[in-house]
């Protein structure tokens, strides 16, 4: 059989420029299956454990935006298998998304998914509604779902600034997809009970950036104090939480000396109150 690259020029540009659809996971999953790293295989063996995985994950909103934030460790059952894992990405100008679960599998999720806005925007000469962006998201989930019933679970939290509303939006989803959009903050990973009841005493409306990533730098601190697959601070070798903010100007990830004033101010308060900031009663 021939392949596309034996096919005329004009049936190739038919093809490569007249999909059909304007999802690039669609195309690709027609012409090129294989290379998604999303697909049905049924493993001999479900693996588990077995692969690092990844948590925790923090989101919040502020007065115009969404903060993002993600502590670095990734463990495989009771090892610490990385301590410095990148779980919060970039996917457009104005959104980005955490994972928790399988870090490999998570990662090329984060990718795909950053292409595939892409591709929509090039073909359609428009960015994808923020409800659009999170539907597009559910329907990769839903894609891995044969994969996540052996093991290989990935769960991420999406956030977006929405224009139309000048603020901040989260969705969490669950394994066959979801989406579900959240108010005001969200949490996902192992360490994600411990990290929502912290934000839930510190969260403030109409709070700033600046106040909202020092929360959820808390709230992550909090997760890690219980939680042992999450990772806290390290001093030692300088790894702090990843830190991104969306508004009106769009993405961007805070720089590490930025994340580090906010991470020393944090542990000098914890010396003299390890439990954290106490929310007033009144």
């Amino acid at each position: 059989m021939a392949s596309h690259m034996d096919l005329p020029t004009g049936l190739m540009d038919q093809l490569f420029h007249n999909t059909g659809s304007s999802s690039f996971t669609e195309f690709v999953g027609s012409h090129a299956p294989g290379l998604l790293p999303v697909r049905g295989e049924i493993l001999a063996t479900p693996i588990g454990d077995q692969v690092p995985h990844a948590t925790t994950i923090v989101a919040a909103t502020f007065a115009g935006g969404v903060v993002m934030a993600g502590d670095r460790r990734a463990t495989s059952g009771n090892i610490i298998s990385q301590r410095d894992v990148e779980k919060v990405f970039r996917t457009d100008d104005y959104s980005c998304m955490g994972i928790a679960g399988t870090a490999s599998t998570g990662i090329e999720m984060a990718r795909l998914y950053r292409v595939e806005l892409e591709h929509y925007e090039k073909l359609e000469g428009r960015t994808l509604s923020v409800n659009g962006k999170a539907n597009r998201l559910a329907a990769m989930i839903r894609g891995n779902l044969a994969m996540a019933m052996q093991g290989l679970v990935v769960v991420p939290l999406f956030a977006a600034y929405d224009a139309e509303r000048d603020g901040g939006r989260i969705f969490s989803y669950d394994v066959a997809g979801g989406p579900y959009e959240r108010d005001r903050f969200d949490a996902i990973g192992s360490g994600s009970i411990f990290a929502r009841g912290s934000m839930k005493k510190l969260y403030r409306d109409r709070a700033s950036a600046a106040d909202m990533a020092m929360t959820l730098i808390q709230a992550l601190y909090d997760a890690a104090d219980d939680d042992s697959a999450t990772g806290g601070p390290d001093v030692t070798r300088k790894i702090w939480p990843i830190v991104s903010v969306i508004d009106a100007d769009g993405f961007r990830r805070l720089a590490e000396e930025e994340v580090t004033g906010y991470v020393e101010h944090m542990l000098e308060a914890r010396l003299i109150s390890p439990d954290g900031p106490i929310a007033p009663l009144r």
